[in-house]
């Protein structure tokens, strides 16, 4: 087990410090003596329904019909039940279910009787958890509810009775009241985040809350400032984040418009980053690469952001704040991750990917990396994690990153988080129209007193791609007691095959038809299962190609992948 660092107790002891205020901070504001500064505890009028602009899937309706409630990947089993009277299957079932994003499912119906159900489910919500605690009032659970309930608001208080009508309103003015001082003790990053948004929405779209919009407001900006860097990543290196937090984004700037308010600066020029960075992190196929927390995504989701964005104008492939870069030549596309892990209270979901790429070629994957599972396979996140599933070289079979297992810091963190690499370097060059990428990481320095170099090298127009991966001391030469085992991966998309392969060579075919040929000196070529994870149907096998070799003190291994005329 490692030892903390004495950098990273002094920043346990901060980070403790800091969640200890503002616990009490909240807990002081949330008293009944101080709630009159949130304005009314009842949201009688609503001057604004937000646009939901996440995905609706109607055959919840139907599963619902045959007994079925299905959330988070998990299906519960309700009969003729209410979900709110079951035991949960999954955490991460009830935290769906107490979010109510599943509001825009059943009114995609458009039926009574879908309906009349979200009605009496938000009317049994508030009888049965309104002033409760536990997993209904984590904070980010609390905001997506909010957000849901505002969205959703026809839904919930159209066409029912007049008993249904004041118990929701009352309901929803008291969870804004509570909202306004418990999301000073939301954990670090996107819940935090995502509760002041939850706030600025309702303080938005309820009447008779102007003047608690100022403050809000503010605590808003400058929580956006601390997390968006400024070419547009999210602070926790998670692609997934950004695509999230835009679907929030973009209504909540529509709401601006509508109540003839500006936005704040920082939420524009955010959003215009952000759709920057999605566009460079953007493959072939439509996704997402599938780094640090990225998993299964929706190609939907994300065209509808993108949508909002200037699809034409030029992008930078360099690495930025966010360390990710882009190399684009023909109908190739490589992104690498030539970053550390980030700070240790947002890196309970990060990988230890570096220098790890992805490759599409036209609208088809070829190399991958393993990706996140989605919550319905929590169970595989750790392999997920390693660095044996990216596209990268792996020493020893260890990790570039390592797990600190600390009980403080992974409840700071929401998972275990990750130390290293310290040092990530990287510098993207042109020569005429060909790229080349240089990075080099010290995840294996302190362990073995080697590093990782990478060259990447993609021809002009696209058709080949030349790497070279370096074992080397930082500085002189190094002679090892006993040679070190090294792989270096390539993980194919599932719907590519390895037809032919031998011992420096092998043959892969594209779900395109395409062929591409794979070719390698100083080590030997391998082809292996492998598991996808980032697929909406759970982890899927897949394969490898695995460059095999030891290493003395200092090796390099060169490879060419080139396609083949057809």
């Amino acid at each position: 087990m490692l030892r903390l660092s004495i950098t990273e107790r002094m920043r346990l002891a901060a980070l403790g410090v800091d969640r200890t205020r503002r616990a009490a901070v909240a807990q002081a504001l949330g008293s009944p003596l101080l709630r009159w500064r949130y304005g009314s505890q009842v949201a009688d009028r609503l001057l604004i329904v937000p646009q939901d602009l996440r995905t609706a899937d109607p055959s919840l309706w139907h599963e619902i019909q045959l007994g079925q409630f299905g959330l988070a990947g998990t299906i519960a089993h309700i009969d003729d039940r209410s979900p709110f009277e079951i035991e949960p299957p999954s955490q991460n079932w009830a935290r769906a279910l107490h979010g109510f994003s599943w509001l825009r499912h059943l009114s995609a119906v458009e039926s009574d009787a879908s309906r009349d159900l979200a009605r009496t489910l938000a009317v049994e919500w508030t009888v049965r958890h309104g002033n409760g605690s536990g997993v209904a009032w984590e904070p980010a659970v609390a905001a997506r509810r909010l957000i849901s309930w505002i969205s959703h608001a026809h839904v919930l208080l159209d066409g029912g009775n007049q008993a249904s009508y004041d118990a929701l309103t009352e309901s929803l003015g008291r969870q804004l009241v509570r909202m306004s001082a418990s999301w000073r003790d939301a954990p670090h990053g996107h819940p935090r985040l995502l509760a002041l948004t939850s706030l600025v929405l309702a303080d938005l779209c309820i009447a008779g809350h102007d003047r608690q919009l100022t403050g809000i407001e503010r605590a808003f900006s400058d929580e956006l400032s601390r997390q968006i860097l400024d070419d547009g990543g999210h602070v926790s290196r998670n692609p997934a984040v950004m695509v999230d937090l835009m679907l929030d984004f973009l209504p909540l700037r529509q709401c601006f418009a509508a109540r003839d308010r500006p936005a704040p600066p920082v939420l524009d020029t955010s959003v215009a980053n952000m759709l920057r960075m999605l566009r460079k992190l953007r493959l072939g196929d439509g996704r997402l690469a599938r780094f640090n927390g990225m998993g299964v995504a929706s190609p939907a989701a994300l065209a509808t952001v993108l949508a909002y964005g200037d699809a034409e104008a030029p992008l930078d492939g360099h690495a930025g704040q966010s360390r990710y870069v882009r190399l684009e030549r023909g109908e190739t596309i490589l992104i690498s991750d030539v970053g550390p892990p980030p700070p240790i209270e947002l890196a309970g979901e990060a990988h230890a990917g570096a220098l790890a790429f992805e490759v599409s070629a036209g609208t088809r994957m070829m190399f991958v990396n393993g990706g996140a599972p989605g919550l319905s396979g929590q169970t595989w996140r750790p392999t997920a994690r390693s660095t044996a599933a990216h596209s990268t070289l792996v020493l020893d079979e260890k990790s570039s990153s390592r797990l600190l297992r600390h009980a403080g810091l992974e409840a700071l963190a929401g998972g275990v988080p990750i130390r290293g690499p310290e040092h990530v370097r990287s510098k993207l060059s042109e020569l005429g129209d060909t790229l080349t990428l240089d990075a080099e990481h010290d995840g294996y320095l302190g362990r073995y007193g080697l590093m990782h170099k990478r060259r990447i090298v993609l021809s002009a127009d696209g058709k080949s791609i030349e790497g070279a991966d370096r074992l080397t001391p930082p500085r002189g030469q190094l002679r090892l007691k006993q040679d070190l085992p090294f792989s270096i991966h390539f993980h194919l998309h599932p719907e590519v095959q390895c037809t032919e392969a031998g011992r420096q060579s092998a043959t892969i075919v594209l779900g395109d038809g395409a062929a591409w040929r794979v070719t390698v000196e100083g080590a030997s070529l391998s082809v292996e299962e492998s598991i996808h994870f980032a697929d909406s149907s759970g982890p899927r096998q897949s394969q490898q190609l695995v460059l095999r070799g030891a290493t003395a003190g200092e090796t390099e291994v060169r490879w060419r992948v080139a396609e083949l005329a057809r």
